[in-house]
Parts: structure tokens; C-alpha cells; sequence
């Protein structure tokens, strides 16, 4: 891609956000590779990930060391080929990349002293507001607006971009053709909220952290940074990875006896963990992890399974007479309980898939949802939830789980059959309505 040059889009009018509170203004960072055809119906929307950026590929500068972090992915003749589309990539408002986020002035604080002794007006910090996914892709609709973009030929994303590109086809269902969700999950389980909170919990408990005005203080929570990287990037990984990377390798040789450093797993994490630190911005880390927690599209489409309150009534009864029954016999308990564990799972599958299914009922576009082997963050048993729903309302989905041994960061890496699937998705035709009927009947006649 060569030296590309960011961009800066401003946009004057208030931006209401999910918290009911409002911007006043707000800046958006956008980099593009490429070149927008005539029609503009060549425009590939890239979302990025919790620590990504608008940099998705090229370099900023000759002296650049590192290309941007889809650089494998974008690119002449690369599985998003910018021979034949145009590619945005914008930061997400709350980052600390450029958009308005915690690290750029507050409008509101602003006074005429500031102006008249040229003294620096404080930026947001904490004050930021909570942003959402939903806002984010508000945001986005904005920029499409700006750019003359009606229609997106495809949104993509992997992790929490995919989460960006599957609310997307929710919210603006007629401004895109293609949707790719790459290792995603339709909402976070109770674990991952959970790695989350530890994160955010390191963050806010560093002494240094002054109730998230560190930069007024002078200071900055470099620990707690550090420590939430470090648990976030070990999620990312996988046991066998880590094992095949590091062992128990050693990094004198010897036991040293002591709280140092002593294995090359350690001294992984933690350089990963410093070097974050100081290219990521707290208060920016606390913001994209609670953005994660809130994501469900759902939210707006409650699920349409209902219980018959006779059923429930009636169930309640029963299952005081069987307590009392089987209180004769311990094993007969255990194995009753069992048995109810196991159906209020399959009731809770069932309400998700119907609110899925609700959600998805009024979308338009074509999918593509790709998952990894190894992912234990969002397993590919997430993946198949998005594609179960899909298929239930009758949508154009295709579906590969991908075997890599990366773990969660599958998604960045130049796998083969991944590009492939990518590239293959983006440039065969589009599956109108009227095709994906006949599809559909056809498989009943073959079945």
C-alpha cells in the first residue's frame, strides 16, 4: 500500500449517544486504499478490533517498521484487493487515535480564561460519556453520508469489529450488500464480562490512576494498563500456542528464586504488556471493554417465547411433588436436578435463537461468518449461534470454521484458507432475494 496519509473528518452537529448524553461535536480519523469507482458501489467498510485503529494497512512514513494491523488482509491482490475496491477504516469515537475520545480537549471546559491567558483547556478524561456499539455505528452511517457512500459493498470485521459489522446490518439493514463476521459472538458471556472486569479493575485500583484525571495529575496508571493487557492478551491465545512459543523455558537457564522474571512466558506477557501501555490510553481501555460488556443486538428485538403462566404454574407444582418423591432417594435428586439444569440451558438457547431471529428478520445483506478452532474467547460455538439464527429467518449465510492454532488472534494472521474464503465471498455475485428462494426451495426438493 505504500505512505498513506490519515484524514480527519470533522462533524459540527451534536451526536446523541445510547446514554443519553451528547457530543456537542466530534472528529473521526479515517484512512482509504484505493480508489471509489463512479456509482461508488466499490466501498469496503473495515471495523477494528479493541486496540486497532484506523491504520489497517500501508505505513505512515518511509521509516515505518510496522504496517498497519490488516496489512496481510488489505492491499493490491490481497483478499480485500484495493485493485478493485476502495477501503475505509475509521476509528472509533473513545479511542485515543485522533477521533474525540478521552485524550482530546472538552469543548465544554473550554473557558475564557483559557482563551485569554492560552493556557491548554483540560481534555475529556473521565468525563468522556460510555459509548456503544450502536454509536459507533452511528457514527459510521455519518461518514458514509459524508463520503456519498449509500450502499457499502461489504462490512467487515473481526472481534469486536465484527460485532460493529453484524450491527450494522441490523440498524441499516439497506446500506449494505455484504456483511463478514469474523471471531465474533452476538453478545458476551458471563466469562468473558468477567475478564473484563479483572481488566478494568486493574486499571482503577493503580494509585496512579487518580480517579482517571491522570493526565491533569501528571501521572498515568502504567501498571494497571500493563496487568490488563496482560490478562487480556493470555485470552488470546491458546494453552498449545503458548506452550509451543514458550514451555517452561527459562530465561537465565536456571531458577533464580525469586519474583523477577524467571520464565520467557513471563517476559512475553510483560513486554507486550509495556509496549501496550505506552501506545494505549486508559480511560480509552475502560471505554472499548464496557462497549464490549453492553454489545446485543437483540436489545431492541425482545425474544417472541413466551410461557404459558397455566405451564409455568403447573410446572412449579410438579416440581414440588417430585422434590418431595424423590428426597427418598439422593441419587433419583441429583439426576432430576441434573436433568433441569440441562433444560433451562436448552430454554435459554431457544430465547436466544428467537431474539436473533427477531433482530435478524429484516436484514438484507449476503453473510459471511468465519470462525477459528482454537478461539476460546468467542468459541466457534458462537459463530454458529449468528449463523443458526440466520438460517432460521431464511438469510444468505455462509459459514466456514477455520483449523489455526492462534487462538483469538486467528483473525490476524495470513492463513490461507481464511484469505481465500474472504476474497471468494467479496467478489461472487450477489444473492438477490428472489435466488435465495429459489435456493431454498430447491434444497427442500432435493431433501
Amino acid at each position: 500500500m505504500g505512505v498513506i496519509t490519515p484524514q480527519n473528518f470533522h462533524f459540527a452537529e451534536p451526536l446523541t449517544l445510547e446514554c443519553n448524553r451528547t457530543l456537542p461535536s466530534f472528529d473521526l480519523m479515517v484512512e482509504t486504499y484505493g480508489t471509489l469507482n463512479s456509482d461508488k458501489s466499490n466501498a469496503i467498510l473495515i471495523c477494528h478490533a479493541l486496540s486497532g485503529n484506523h491504520h489497517a494497512a500501508g505505513f505512515h512514513s518511509t521509516k515505518d517498521k510496522k504496517a498497519g494491523w490488516w496489512d496481510n488482509m488489505i492491499g493490491p491482490n490481497k483478499a480485500i484487493d484495493t485493485n478493485r475496491f476502495y477501503v475505509v477504516c475509521v476509528n472509533n469515537i473513545g479511542s485515543c487515535f485522533g477521533s474525540t475520545g478521552p485524550t482530546t480537549l472538552n469543548p465544554d471546559s473550554i473557558s475564557t480564561d483559557d482563551e485569554s491567558t492560552g493556557s491548554e483547556p483540560p481534555v475529556y478524561g473521565p468525563d468522556f460519556p460510555l459509548v456503544t456499539i450502536k454509536d459507533w455505528v452511528k457514527t459510521q452511517a455519518m461518514l458514509s453520508d459524508r463520503l456519498g457512500i449509500d450502499v457499502w459493498h461489504a462490512i467487515v470485521g473481526g472481534s469486536m469489529g465484527g460485532m460493529q459489522a453484524l450491527q450494522w446490518s441490523v440498524d441499516y439493514p439497506k446500506r449494505l450488500k455484504r456483511c463478514v463476521v469474523i471471531a465474533s459472538t452476538p453478545k458476551l458471556s458471563a466469562q468473558n464480562i468477567a475478564f473484563n472486569e479483572v481488566a478494568r479493575q486493574s486499571i482503577l485500583s493503580d494509585p496512579d490512576f487518580k480517579d482517571g484525571r491522570y493526565l491533569q495529575a501528571g501521572t498515568y496508571p502504567r501498571r494497571g494498563l500493563i496487568l490488563a493487557r496482560m490478562v487480556g492478551h493470555i485470552t488470546y491465545l491458546t494453552d498449545d500456542a503458548m506452550k509451543a512459543k514458550f514451555g517452561r523455558d527459562l530465561k537465565s537457564g536456571k531458577f533464580m528464586y525469586g519474583y523477577d522474571v524467571e520464565f520467557q512466558v513471563e517476559s512475553y506477557l510483560r513486554y507486550q504488556g509495556e509496549r501496550f501501555s505506552e501506545n494505549f490510553d486508559a480511560n480509552t481501555y475502560l471505554l472499548m471493554t464496557k462497549a464490549l460488556d453492553y454489545f446485543d443486538p437483540t436489545r431492541d428485538y425482545p425474544s417472541a417465547v413466551a410461557q404459558d403462566p397455566t405451564e409455568s404454574a403447573a410446572h412449579i407444582e410438579d416440581s414440588i411433588a417430585a422434590s418431595v418423591e424423590s428426597s427418598k432417594n439422593s441419587t433419583q435428586v441429583e439426576l432430576e436436578d441434573a436433568v433441569a439444569t440441562i433444560e433451562d440451558i436448552e430454554s435459554d438457547r431457544q430465547q436466544e435463537l428467537s431474539a436473533l431471529k427477531a433482530a435478524f428478520a429484516h436484514t438484507q445483506c449476503q453473510y459471511l461468518v468465519v470462525s477459528f478452532t482454537t478461539d476460546w474467547r468467542f468459541a466457534p460455538e458462537r459463530s454458529q449461534e449468528i449463523v443458526d439464527a440466520l438460517m432460521a429467518t431464511g438469510k444468505p449465510v455462509s459459514y466456514i470454521n477455520i483449523d489455526a492454532p492462534h487462538g483469538h488472534d486467528s483473525f490476524l494472521f495470513d492463513i490461507p484458507r481464511y484469505m481465500g474464503a474472504v476474497r471468494g465471498f467479496l467478489t461472487a455475485p450477489f444473492i438477490t432475494d428472489s435466488q435465495s428462494k429459489n435456493s431454498h426451495q430447491k434444497a427442500g426438493a432435493r431433501s
